[in-house]
């Protein structure tokens, strides 16, 4: 599945994850992506798209 979002683009992004002496590790953080049907350009379509997109109602859910 694809671990960005189609309405903002959000995406993942990487960074460090450190210990507790202080040694940096590699890793990355993808934001909460959903796989469902809305409503683009007028006819059903199948969109990732990320939660926080969801809640502030940028798309419109087809039932």
């Amino acid at each position: 599945m694809s671990r960005k979002c189609d309405v903002c683009g959000k995406g993942v992004i990487s960074g460090s994850q450190y210990s507790h002496s202080h040694r940096a590790s590699k890793r990355t953080w993808a934001p909460n992506v959903k796989k469902i049907k809305a409503i683009v350009k007028g006819s059903p379509r199948t969109v990732h798209v990320c939660t926080r997109c969801l809640r502030s109602g940028k798309i419109e859910r087809a039932i």
